[in-house]
C-alpha cells in the first residue's frame, strides 16, 4: 500500500496566445485558456497505475499551488481518478521563483500525513524550469529519482528508469522519495462522465502560507531570487527561401544547409 501525492500545475494552454503583463513581467494567467498541464496527467496517470497495481489500496492525493482558478485543474485530476486534493492559496504567492515555489510546497507536503511518495512532471510548460521536484527533495532531505520513463514500487521501494544520451540507466531508492516523469512514462486516461460526477464530491483541502508555515518574505516577487528585467516579443515568422529545380536544385539546398551551419 502506497500513499502517493501528486504535484499539479494549472497553466496556460498552449495553443492559447500567451503574454507578459506589463508591470512586472510574470505571466498573465488570465489572458489565455488555462488547463492541467498534459505532463502532470501522465503524472497522475502512473500514480492511479501503482495504486491499481497494488488492488486499489494506498491513496492518491493531489497538491497544486496557485489562484482559484487552479481548481479547474484539480477537478481534472479528481475526475482521472485521485482520491483529494490540496490546494495552496495565497496571493501571496504570486511571482515566486523555483526556489521559493519549491520551499512552500515542501512545506505544504509537509501537511499531508502518510506520504510515502512523490510523483510530479519534469518541467511544466509554462516556466520550463524543470528544478522543482529535485528542490522539494533537497528541502525534505528525500532521495530524488528525475526524468524517468518507466517506475514501478514494491517492498518499500521505487524503481525507474533513466533514458540519457548515453543510455538508459536503472535508478533505485528507499521510500519515501520524490520522482518526476516525463513524456514517455505513460498515455494519460481520459476522465469519464462517473469519474467527472464524482469529483465534484471529493474533498479538496485549501491551505495558506501561515497555515503550513511559510513567513511572507519567504515567497512572492518583491522577495524573489531571480526577476524578469524586460521581454521582446518573438519575431513573426518570415518566408522561406525557395528553390527553383533547374537541374541545380540538389546542390543549391546542400549550399543553403551548409549556409545555415546545418550540415
Amino acid at each position: 500500500m502506497t500513499n502517493i501525492v501528486v504535484l499539479i500545475k494549472q497553466v496556460p494552454d498552449t495553443w492559447s496566445e500567451r503574454k507578459l503583463s506589463e508591470d512586472d513581467w510574470t505571466l498573465d494567467r488570465e489572458a489565455a485558456d488555462a488547463v492541467l498541464d498534459e505532463i502532470n496527467e501522465r503524472a497522475v496517470e502512473e500514480a492511479l497505475q501503482i495504486r491499481e497495481r497494488e488492488g486499489g489500496e494506498g491513496s492518491v492525493t493531489v497538491l497544486t499551488a496557485g489562484p482559484e482558478r487552479a481548481t479547474e485543474a484539480i477537478r481534472k485530476a479528481l475526475s482521472m481518478g485521485a482520491d483529494k486534493a490540496v490546494h495552496l492559496k495565497d496571493d501571496g504567492l504570486k511571482g515566486s521563483d523555483v526556489i521559493q515555489t519549491g520551499w512552500a510546497l515542501a512545506r505544504a507536503l509537509g501537511a499531508i500525513e502518510g506520504t510515502e511518495l512523490v510523483i510530479a512532471g519534469n518541467e511544466a510548460t509554462d516556466g520550463s524550469g524543470g528544478a522543482v521536484p529535485a528542490i522539494i527533495a533537497e528541502y525534505l532531505g528525500l532521495p530524488q529519482l528525475t526524468h524517468v520513463r518507466k517506475l514501478s514500487v514494491e517492498d518499500g521501494k521505487v524503481t525507474a528508469e533513466r533514458e540519457t544520451d548515453d543510455g538508459v540507466f536503472t535508478l533505485e531508492a528507499t521510500l519515501p522519495a520524490v520522482v518526476s516523469v516525463n513524456e514517455k512514462i505513460n498515455e494519460p486516461r481520459f476522465p469519464s462522465f462517473k469519474g467527472i460526477m464524482a469529483a465534484k464530491k471529493k474533498e479538496v483541502t485549501v491551505l495558506t502560507l501561515a497555515e503550513i508555515g511559510v513567513e511572507p518574505d519567504e515567497v512572492g516577487l518583491a522577495n524573489a531570487g531571480s526577476t524578469v528585467k524586460s521581454s521582446t516579443p518573438k519575431p513573426p515568422k518570415t518566408a522561406g527561401e525557395k528553390v527553383t529545380d533547374e537541374g541545380e536544385g540538389g546542390n543549391d539546398i546542400v549550399k543553403y544547409l551548409v549556409a545555415q551551419k546545418i550540415i
